[in-house]
């Protein structure tokens, strides 16, 4: 497979591959519960390694996976889906650990802080030679603040840049496509990146899941669904990936 992740790259590696495919992977995520059966930064490390097969695959480049910057006290399971406790208290932490106000600046500062942190991200992908731009959000909510840096680097920015999750995607043949934890994200990982997932770990009846929410439970997941599902939103996101190109300046 070709070298795709530019911070182990060599310059003359890069400007090769940039000018094959001048598109840029940047793929974002946050540290977050993901129930007992995957790792915390499942969000990010499944956009990275989802990322990294999309430019092996389809030309491009993938940037460092962001994990750091997002808002901490809304849209988190520790922050806002915790009202007992009980995810706290797997993590060996006090409730109070996530009580309101800890990071010290307010919810809509913190999302005003990582939509400047993506533009700036955008801007210095584009001064590094590429013509289109896909930020994957990992963690779904931060679709919300990707989108708004695109717009508003699209302002005055060059390159094409478009935002995407995944899941919305194929919704119209995998209705229950997007979860938290249950068997989509699941399923992705046994897939993407088997050594983050331990199904051992699941407790035999969904109802005593904690921290996890999704049509299908993770104790549906599977490697087969996994790779359907992994299949068909690359097929569309690199569908995308052409026309970005094919409208860049």
């Amino acid at each position: 497979m070709p070298k795709v992740r530019y911070e182990e790259m060599l310059p003359h590696e890069i400007v090769a591959a940039r000018t094959r495919r001048a598109v840029a992977y940047l793929p974002i995520g946050t540290l977050e519960w993901h129930g007992e059966h995957l790792c915390v930064g499942n969000d990010a490390v499944k956009a990275h390694a989802m990322a990294v097969r999309l430019a092996e695959e389809g030309g491009g480049l993938v940037f460092p996976a962001l994990f750091w910057g997002e808002n901490r006290e809304s849209n988190l399971m520790e922050a806002d889906h915790d009202p007992e406790g009980k995810i706290a208290g797997k993590m060996g932490l006090p409730r109070s650990n996530f009580a309101p106000g800890y990071m010290e600046t307010s919810p809509a500062e913190q999302d005003q802080f990582y939509v400047r942190l993506l533009v700036h991200m955008l801007q210095q992908v584009e001064s590094l030679g590429f013509k289109a731009i896909v930020v994957l959000a990992g963690h779904y909510p931060l679709l919300r603040h990707a989108r708004a840096a695109v717009e508003l680097y699209s302002l005055r920015g060059k390159a094409r840049a478009w935002a995407v999750t995944g899941y919305e995607l194929v919704r119209d043949e995998i209705p229950d496509a997007g979860d938290h934890a249950a068997g989509w994200e699941t399923s992705l990982l046994m897939v993407l990146r088997p050594d983050c997932v331990d199904l051992s770990r699941l407790p035999a009846d969904p109802k005593d899941l904690i921290g996890v929410g999704g049509r299908r439970p993770p104790q549906q997941a599977s490697v087969e669904y996994g790779e359907r599902g992994l299949r068909l939103v690359m097929d569309r996101i690199l569908a995308k990936v052409e026309e970005l190109l094919s409208i860049a300046r």
